[in-house]
């Protein structure tokens, strides 16, 4: 089965930042987060590490695709099943090799998904068309999601859920910036070698947390929450590891653990990304779908392949954004450009007749 997991590092992806988003189908530029550094004369690229929001040229763009063109020969039906079937067997592999000391904590986390920090988190009547709770302040006990029962968080007041959790490094930030009692977070992983990882941490509190190991690919998996319960989904570099053949159910399923009101948070590779480009002949298991050479898997999106997928959910776009970074090493004067995809999809407070109950 496909293996749903955080992916960082891995084909040179050692930088995960917030940075100038640009939303390409309006032209939106959107406030900046961690850097305002934009390079306005070529000349000087090499005077920094990384520049902001660097927008390609047509010429550019033609290298990237004639690039992935020579190299999209697909790798035979039987290696690719083979790929697949042993999924677990490499994330585990992956994760027995590196443990926790490939990761960093990714702090940036709330600055572009205010969701998950402190004061937006259980702060409902500051943001109301995010936690959905304009029907629990009504009193409208009718229009909450039933969440009665005995699973674990069953008591808390705003519910977060972080699929591909790897070795923890969203959960635990959020667990350390937000110590509010209401607060329940719910991580899983593919590898069961990753959520072992994750209890045995010392800073794993089974009051406040609880790991479970899941295959996101399989639609028919029961997950240990009732369906619309959840504030947040978190997926971080996780659809991308998908066979895309199983994207569009597995995030179908994960929206119906959301609240109304409740918002499924992305990001992840964009298409023509630096690693992308760096895939040899003989990766390519189908277009724009590759394999590593630790047998792990990873898929670039556009903008258009992730809204067709959330809207096919149900869900209503907030944000979808191309997060776009030219790279420096100064040392061997190499420019590497990163290319990421960042999205905010919410579950209407009110559902169409056909799609409720």
């Amino acid at each position: 089965m496909a293996a749903p997991h955080t992916v960082v590092g891995v084909e040179g992806d050692s930088s995960e930042s917030g940075l100038i988003l640009s939303d390409s189908s309006t032209g939106d530029v959107k406030r900046p987060q961690f850097g305002t550094r934009f390079l306005t004369d070529p000349r000087q690229v090499f005077q920094h590490n990384a520049w902001d929001n660097v927008e390609w040229t047509e010429e550019q763009e033609a290298a990237a695709k004639k690039k992935v063109l020579e190299n999209s020969q697909p790798l035979p039906a039987e290696k690719q099943e083979d790929y697949d079937c042993r999924a677990n067997e490499y994330w585990n592999d992956f994760y027995t090799i590196h443990e926790n000391r490939f990761f960093k904590d990714r702090h940036w986390l709330f600055t572009e998904f205010p969701e998950l920090a402190p004061q937006c988190g259980l702060n409902h009547e500051s943001h109301p068309e995010v936690s959905g709770t304009d029907d629990r302040q009504s009193g409208d006990a009718a229009a909450l999601p039933h969440t009665d029962g005995d699973f674990p968080g069953s008591s808390a007041a705003y519910r977060i859920l972080e699929v591909g959790c790897g070795v923890g490094n969203t959960v635990f930030p959020i667990l350390k910036t937000n110590n509010d009692p209401g607060l329940f977070v719910y991580c899983c992983d593919f590898s069961s070698t990753a959520v072992e990882l994750v209890k045995t941490n010392p800073e794993y509190d089974p009051g406040r947390c609880f790991a479970f190991v899941h295959d996101l690919s399989d639609e028919e998996a029961n997950y240990p929450v009732p369906d619309g319960s959840l504030d947040v989904i978190v997926l971080i570099f996780v659809l991308s590891a998908l066979h895309p053949d199983k994207m569009q159910a597995s995030i179908s399923r994960l929206a119906r653990l959301l609240k109304p009101g409740g918002v499924m948070l992305l990001r992840d590779y964009g298409r023509y990304d630096m690693a992308q480009l760096r895939f040899k002949k003989g990766r390519c298991l189908s277009e724009n779908f590759y394999v590593r050479g630790d047998g792990t898997r990873v898929y670039f999106f556009t903008q258009d392949e992730l809204h067709e997928m959330f809207t096919e959910a149900g869900l209503e776009k907030v944000q979808n954004l191309v997060d776009r970074r030219l790279q420096v090493n100064r040392g061997k004067q190499l420019t590497m450009y990163r290319v990421w995809i960042q999205c905010k999809y919410r579950k209407a407070l009110v559902q169409p007749p056909e799609t409720q109950g």
